[in-house]
This record gives C-alpha cells, sequence and structure tokens, in this order.
C-alpha cells in the first residue's frame, strides 16, 4: 500500500485530502495530513475583524473533523524535508516516510524582517493581530491613517485594498472621516499588480478621497516619531500604520535546494509538480508561480494534484486535459458599503473588472458563511 502524505492542514491541503480520501479504496493508499495546528482557520475572516465584523474566537475549527475518517491527522511541525530519502523530519524527532508528498504548507507572515514594524505597525494577517487592530481603530478618532504593501509576494493579493475600502466606509459611520486622511502605498507603479483592475480602483480611491503613494517599497518605521520610511526615500507620518508584512514559505522550505532563500517551492506552473520530482507536488501559498496567493487558486489547483496522484497509484496516464492548471484564480474585492466586484481570470485571460454592486457583495458574505461546509470538505 502507498502512502500519500500531506504537509499543511488549510484550504489546500485539507481539500487534496478530502478528495484523495473519496477517490482512494483504503487498499490503495493511506492519506495522511501533517499540521503544526489542531484548528483550521479561515482566513479571510481576519479582514473584517478590525472592524468589529467578525469574532476571532469564532473563525477556526478543528481540522479533525474537517478531515474525512479515512484520512490521519499527525501535529507536527516538519524541520526538514530529505528528497533523496523520501522523508521528512519533525519537531518532535519523528522521521516519516512517503510514496507521494503534497506540500501545500502556506506563507507566513513575517513582519520581525523589516524595521521597526513590530513596534510600529499593525496588519490583520493573524487573528491576534487582527484583534489588536479592532482596539485601535476602536479609540481612533482621527489623523493619517497609512494602509500598504510591505513586500510582494503576499497571501491574498486585493486584502489591503479591501482593508483601505471597508476602512473608508468604517470611518465615515463612525463620523470621521471628515478629519482623517487616508494614503495607500504599493511597491510598484500603480495600486495594483493586474493592470485591468488599476481603473476600477483608481476611480474608487478618487471618490473617497484615499491618496495613492506608489513606488513605496517598505524600508522601515519608526514607531517613535510614527513615521513610515521607503527605499525610494519617501517618508510618510501616521497615526495608524496598516501594512501588510512580508511573508515567506514555511521555515524548513528557506533556502533549500528545492525552493529559493524564502521558501517559495519550485513548481511546475501546469503540473504543479516540485522541480521535476516525479512523486511530489505543491500548491497553495506556498508555490513560486507568479499568481495569487488565495484560497481559490488552492481550490482551482487541488484537482489537477489528486488526477496525478490517482493515476500514478493505479499505473494510469492522467484523463487527458484533466491534470493540468491553467492558472484560475477567482477573488472578491469587497468595497464596502454593502457592494463588491469579483476578479476571475487564468495565465491567459486578465480579469474584466465591473464597478462594485449589491449582488456580488451578497455572494461573497454567503461564501464567506458556506465555506465550511463546500470548500475544506471538497463538496465543491
Amino acid at each position: 500500500m502507498k502512502k500519500i502524505l500531506i504537509l499543511g492542514g488549510g484550504t489546500a491541503g485539507t481539500i487534496v485530502a478530502n478528495r484523495l480520501a473519496h477517490r482512494l479504496r483504503a487498499e490503495d493508499a493511506s492519506v495522511e495530513v501533517v499540521s503544526d495546528s489542531p484548528l483550521h482557520y479561515y482566513q479571510p475572516a481576519q479582514l473584517y475583524i478590525p472592524f468589529g465584523e467578525e469574532d476571532p474566537r469564532k473563525i477556526a475549527r478543528s481540522e479533525r473533523k474537517l478531515l474525512n475518517p479515512k484520512v490521519s491527522l499527525r501535529i507536527d511541525t516538519i524541520s526538514e524535508w530529505l528528497p533523496d530519502k523520501q522523508a521528512l523530519r519533525t519537531a518532535k524527532g519523528d522521521t516519516i516516510s512517503y510514496d507521494y508528498l503534497v506540500i501545500a504548507t502556506g506563507s507566513v507572515p513575517c513582519p520581525e524582517a523589516v524595521e521597526g514594524f513590530v513596534a510600529g505597525a499593525d496588519h490583520f494577517y493573524t487573528p491576534e493581530a487582527a484583534y489588536r487592530l479592532y482596539h485601535k481603530l476602536s479609540e481612533f478618532e482621527g489623523g493619517s491613517l497609512v494602509v500598504g504593501v510591505g513586500g510582494i509576494p503576499y497571501k491574498c493579493p486585493v486584502a489591503p485594498l479591501e482593508f483601505t475600502l471597508l476602512a473608508e466606509a468604517f470611518l465615515t459611520h463612525k463620523g470621521i472621516r471628515s478629519n482623517t486622511e487616508i494614503v495607500y502605498t504599493f511597491p510598484l507603479n500603480d495600486v495594483f499588480q493586474i493592470p485591468s483592475v488599476v481603473p476600477v480602483v483608481r476611480a474608487l480611491f478618487e471618490r473617497r478621497s484615499i491618496r495613492a503613494e506608489t513606488f513605496f517599497n517598505l524600508e522601515a518605521v519608526d514607531a517613535e516619531k510614527k513615521v513610515v520610511k521607503s527605499l525610494e526615500g519617501t517618508e510618510l507620518p501616521f497615526d495608524i500604520l496598516v501594512m501588510t508584512p512580508p511573508h515567506k514559505g514555511a521555515p524548513f522550505l528557506r533556502g533549500h535546494p528545492m525552493a529559493d532563500n524564502d521558501g517559495w517551492v519550485k513548481t511546475d506552473r501546469n503540473t504543479l509538480r516540485v522541480n521535476g520530482l516525479p512523486n511530489v507536488w505543491a500548491l497553495g501559498d506556498t508555490t513560486d508561480l507568479p499568481i495569487s496567493k488565495a484560497g481559490s487558486t488552492a481550490h482551482f489547483e487541488a484537482p489537477v494534484v489528486v488526477d496525478q496522484i490517482e493515476a500514478a497509484i493505479h499505473r494510469q496516464e492522467p484523463p487527458p486535459g484533466k491534470a493540468t492548471y491553467n492558472g484560475h484564480v477567482t477573488c472578491f474585492i469587497d468595497a464596502g458599503y454593502g457592494k463588491a466586484t469579483i476578479l476571475d481570470f487564468d495565465y491567459s485571460h486578465p480579469p474584466a473588472v465591473n464597478e462594485p454592486d449589491e449582488f456580488r457583495h451578497l455572494q461573497k458574505i454567503a461564501f464567506n458563511k458556506l465555506y465550511w461546509y463546500l470548500v475544506p470538505t471538497a463538496v465543491i
């Protein structure tokens, strides 16, 4: 019997595990998930914690309960990967072997990578950080709010834009928008990395008097003077600074021969195989692919990995055209005021973006509520 090992109990790893459990017989292979946490977090909900719209205590559920009973769950942290031995070592001192390996270890916010970030900046990329920001915004009475991106790539590319637009609506409802300046910073030459998205975002920023500072590559935060500095020499004063921290791959992957120095795994853009290894795949945030690090990415990648593993176990070729990833990503942009828009694109087709409306917002809210029942369980 073959052993399938899946690293990561987030969206990507959980979907793959459940799909494999549905598709394979117990005598074909065992499936085991290794996760460093017994909890599965719905990370998009973290965006709403700072505005009091989500409770940080209610955005996680038991990973064990989300997994098919045929899937084993091990709570441990991977410390070393030995591809030549088809084995991994864990923080608890165990060595785990595998026949097939799926790497879905996600991305890690690293605020400590920027001088002064921990002392002077806030973010919403963990429940704890988002809750601290909730308290700051609750007490905020006006001044300068700077929101920005502290490094590319990062988890959920539209999230900083969403936070900016939601913050503007929040401050308006609170009655302090008129005495608050909002500045949005981005490292590239415009407000987003996909050109077709830019006109809609620019129009929203103009209507809401949000100032954009582009070519702003975060260098340091001066917590005492309340100034954020860019490599280009720009300095922005702030009363609250909400900056997306730099992100990296899992620690055991940083500098690994199968990844780059930041831990992004070298992944084939179509097969999702790792650096030519025939029995190892990566998906979700952990890949080095030039696509969004988002849950929907993992959702569309998962069937590609599962089809290939199933075919390999049965010593067959994958169904023609099915075991190929085309770069498909779908994500909502919550624009505040009960409106949203959606981005749907792949490697060959950039998103056609419409003005935010109430229908798309209802879709996003419905998806947030239905996530637990449909996505990690591999119902869809």
